[in-house]
């Protein structure tokens, strides 16, 4: 079905956990153009055994490229924000940034879930959020906040996620989107709305909860002194759109015709799942480790959270170090001329999540069990792409296994799509088509929230439509056997 839309333009900030992305896209008749303007690096800092993120760096960034995407619109523009869950800052009552912002791979959660079911039992929290128990959940990094430094709750005033710091920096408007509050493990996803209680069980505080949005909701104006610093449109708009990458590389999926399918959003980490209209509370999700996240819509984003290109940044980092020529194209061309499934591993080992090396993590893990580790680039990656293609069969038997339901296909969006071996081995592992693309897919779900604010687009389902227009998939086939062996 073809649509007719309004032109429009927006800006979508993207922020990942390895880099950042400011993209223009220009809506046009029934095709959705995007321009990357520009693209910077991003990992998190370690002091002291503490992993922090570096906002004010990334506020910098930011800034440059709302400039430099500044520089080619006129007229009336939006802006949006999306980035990675579960990471806060803190506001004090003066408006200050109280503290940097901790990143989620800090070792200060390890062990607190414990604290948290002694006084709210697992299946009762689980029943209240939906949220999958991970040591990255904003819960459990707040009751560590106030078991480290409680003086730190004591002065805040608001707890804001990534996205909507980005937001305030821009508007001065506090407020959180739906999407990204859901990752926090204190929100209800059947009400789509805080869940308090949860907090105060644990002694904490609930003040700091800002006012939540819904996706494709308008926050404000950006502050007219910083658009005129930057060079935007006199009555640029910040938009909430879907705040979390999840929940915006979801939306861009281009499902199709092909139904039932799941979604795999594959960047640093992978979010495996699918979109529901009502959360699943049940015990076997729980036990599952699913979690029910808020979805454009109305929706759910129903998603495992599991290992992904994370292993392969890290050892890029490692190799680049000495050989600099090795970027994302050249890896991937030494893992097509590896012998597949030659060297399997668990991708969601709790030792790859922050080591310090992680060739040598990955080393380890095989001489640990007393087994012949790949060496060089190519057997590493190879060992990685299809280590991950075994991790994801599995979550998707699980995930059939709670929907009762057969997936015809999987659909990869994100930074995964645009390598051909790993697509493959995916496709070999679960026997099923993938289907790979959008890239760009929590850039083209950020815009899509802003068009649906504006009204230059219908709905979510019109923007769907309109991304699998602009940006067509590439399909892979199995080619192996999809039972390989497994550790």
């Amino acid at each position: 079905m073809q649509y007719t839309v309004a032109p429009a333009s927006g800006i979508a900030v993207d922020l990942g956990s390895s880099g950042g992305r400011i993209y223009v896209g220009r809506l046009h008749g029934d095709v959705l153009a995007v321009e990357e303007v520009h693209r910077f690096a991003n990992s998190p800092v370690h002091v002291h055994d503490r992993w922090y993120w570096d906002l004010l760096r990334i506020w910098t960034e930011v800034q440059e490229g709302l400039a430099r995407a500044g520089a080619g619109l006129a007229g009336s523009v939006t802006i949006g924000i999306d980035s990675f869950g579960v990471d806060y800052g803190l506001i004090d009552r003066s408006g200050a940034l109280l503290a940097p912002v901790r990143c989620m791979r800090d070792t200060r959660t390890a062990g607190l879930h414990a604290a948290v079911y002694r006084a709210i039992p697992a299946n009762d929290l689980y029943r209240r959020t939906g949220a999958m128990e991970i040591s990255i959940n904003t819960l459990v990094q707040v009751l560590a906040d106030d078991r480290e430094q409680p003086w730190l709750l004591e002065a805040a005033e608001t707890l804001l996620f990534v996205p909507d710091l980005i937001a305030w920096f821009l508007t001065a408007r506090r407020g959180s989107e739906a999407t990204i509050a859901s990752t926090s493990q204190f929100f209800d996803p059947t009400r789509r709305a805080w869940a308090p209680d949860v907090l105060q069980a644990l002694g904490l505080p609930d003040r700091l909860l800002p006012p939540i949005v819904e996706p494709g909701t308008p926050v404000g104006p950006v502050l007219p002194a910083l658009a005129r610093r930057l060079g935007l449109p006199v009555d640029s708009v910040v938009v909430a759109t879907a705040s979390h990458d999840t929940a915006a590389a979801f939306a861009a999926a281009p499902l199709g015709a092909v139904r039932p399918a799941a979604i795999v959003s594959l960047g640093t980490w992978a979010l495996l799942g699918l979109e529901r209209p009502s959360p699943n509370l049940s015990d076997a999700s729980r036990a599952a480790n699913f979690s029910n996240e808020a979805g454009v819509g109305g929706g759910i984003a129903y998603h495992k959270i599991l290992m992904g290109l994370w292993l392969l940044q890290e050892c890029q980092r490692r190799w680049q170090a000495d050989r600099p020529e090795l970027d994302a194209a050249a890896l991937h061309g030494l893992a097509a001329q590896a012998a597949p499934r030659e060297f399997l591993f668990d991708p969601d080992d709790p030792a790859f999540v922050a080591p310090h090396d992680m060739v040598e993590t990955i080393g380890a893990w095989f001489a640990a069990r007393g087994r012949p580790a790949p060496d060089g680039a190519g057997k590493i990656v190879r060992a990685i792409y299809d280590s991950l293609a075994l991790s994801y069969r599995r979550a998707i038997d699980a995930l059939e296994r709670l929907e009762g339901a057969r997936f015809a296909a999987l659909h990869v969006v994100g930074g995964g799509a645009r390598a051909p071996v790993l697509c493959q081995a995916i496709a070999d592992a679960i026997g099923r088509p993938v289907i790979a693309g959008p890239v760009e897919a929590a850039a083209l779900g950020n815009l899509i929230g802003q068009f649906v604010a504006i009204g230059a687009v219908a709905d979510f389902a019109q923007g769907r439509a309109l991304v699998g227009r602009s940006f067509p998939p590439t399909e892979y086939v199995p080619l192996r056997s999809s039972r390989a062996t497994e550790d």
